[in-house]
């Protein structure tokens, strides 16, 4: 997901001024800070990581906690193969992310447009296969031809039944939380109650100036909108109205979402690619917890996941909800998969790792992500095995496989696909009832 990749240093540093708090009637101010510091995080990373770990969360306003989070009849839950709702905390789930990335066919690039129409057929096939969801991620840039994943969806709700519709991730901090409900309370319209979000600061940052937003606001305006976001959410099935003043989001009097949805609030979750602030600030909204892991292996972010646990039972909620998202490529043996993936991962990794600083990637430090990282590459065996082994350290009841890698051919990516949900998940299922 694109909220994974490490930020520019201008990003990771909180230049922005704190804006005031925004209080209602029975507002509080979530203790994030004080909470980051009693639980100990050495194992989860730099301190660097720790922006506000003495206490000085952005203050948030919460009308009543138990309508802002996620509840188990609507927000933490999926349709599965059988169209049958499941509460997430407890079931499995098994989906497929996308970029939209460039593919090429006989060594050229196709176009954007076509690219769009193979990610609509992908998800059509993802749904065949026997998988419960697709992720659609935002970016706005040439390798990626995706900029606008509720239309994508919205098409893929015309051509599926059951498959679950979200976003991997929405870049809140610059979009309108308003606007982001409208979209998707009428992308679950279409789809029957099939849409669900994940919200994300975003690591590609070209979103920001184009919509006229400034860097040095990035952690602001992500606070700011999600508490924005949630307020809103907690209204949008009852039609309460919501009052609303802040710094970074314009001022609303009485403002009601329309189209209402229709039965639940919308499933929410919260992506996180490495920052323990954020993982609290999930639990504060009883939000699910995404971990987006692209370097590395899973038992890394134990760590995150424990803290996401305590956290949610220090504020008073009932459910630990967590999945994950990594790369992965299938295929009918490890080395098939390993040599189909190689090309496409490096020049996508390495595109991106110039315009950030990264170390160059080379064919050792590939197969060690393969062999030793939370890449899922290989046989349906391989991959299986990393699958469960993450689900199990991370006590994950979710995982979304990245299909897409940069120019990786579309008909590879189908038969990915078709391993994946025929043979992988039988696998993984098999593996965890143990």
């Amino acid at each position: 997901m694109n909220a994974t990749a490490r930020r520019p240093a201008s990003v990771r540093r909180n230049h922005g001024v704190r804006p005031e708090p925004v209080r209602s009637a029975r507002g509080c101010v979530p203790p994030i800070g004080r909470l980051l510091t009693r639980h100990s995080l050495a194992a989860a990373g730099p301190a660097s990581a720790l922006w506000n770990v003495r206490g000085e969360a952005t203050p948030v306003a919460i009308r009543d906690r138990r309508s802002v989070g996620a509840d188990v009849s609507g927000g933490s839950g999926i349709y599965d193969a059988s169209r049958r709702w499941v509460d997430v905390s407890t079931d499995e789930i098994f989906g497929i992310d996308t970029f939209g990335d460039i593919t090429e066919h006989d060594g050229k690039p196709i176009s954007p447009a076509q690219t769009i129409r193979n990610v609509v057929e992908e998800a059509v096939y993802a749904e065949e296969a026997g998988l419960d969801a697709i992720g659609i991620g935002e970016h706005h840039r040439d390798d990626f031809a995706i900029s606008a994943p509720e239309m994508v969806l919205a098409a893929i709700a015309s051509r599926t039944e059951r498959l679950q519709l979200g976003t991997a991730v929405t870049v809140l901090s610059s979009d309108d939380p308003v606007r982001v409900h409208e979209r998707f309370s009428t992308l679950d319209a279409i789809s029957k109650g099939r849409a669900e979000i994940i919200l994300g600061r975003g690591s590609f940052t070209e979103s920001f100036p184009l919509f006229g937003f400034k860097l040095e606001d990035y952690e602001g305006l992500f606070e700011e909108k999600l508490q924005l976001y949630a307020e809103l959410r907690s209204r949008a099935v009852t039609g309460e109205p919501l009052s609303w003043r802040a710094r970074h989001t314009q001022e609303l009097s009485d403002a009601v979402i329309y189209p209402p949805y229709e039965e639940r609030p919308l499933p929410t979750w919260v992506a996180v690619g490495g920052s323990p602030e954020s993982v609290v600030r999930a639990a504060h909204y009883d939000f699910p917890l995404m971990l987006a892991i692209i370097g590395g292996s899973a038992d890394r972010f134990v760590p995150f996941a424990d803290l996401y646990r305590r956290a949610q039972d220090e504020f008073g909620h009932e459910q630990a909800v967590i999945g994950y998202h990594s790369w992965g490529h299938v295929a009918d043996t490890d080395e098939q998969a390993a040599a189909e993936l190689f090309e496409p991962y490096m020049r996508n990794h390495n595109q991106i790792g110039r315009e950030r600083g990264w170390p160059l990637a080379t064919r050792e430090s590939y197969l060690q992500e393969v062999q030793h990282g939370a890449m899922a590459v290989g046989s349906p065996e391989t991959v299986a095995k990393k699958v469960a082994g993450g689900m199990k350290a991370l006590g994950a009841t979710r995982f979304d496989l990245k299909v897409s890698a940069g120019p990786l051919a579309h008909e590879k990516i189908m038969r990915s696909i078709e391993l994946y949900g025929t043979k992988v998940v039988p696998l993984v299922r098999d593996m965890l009832a143990d």
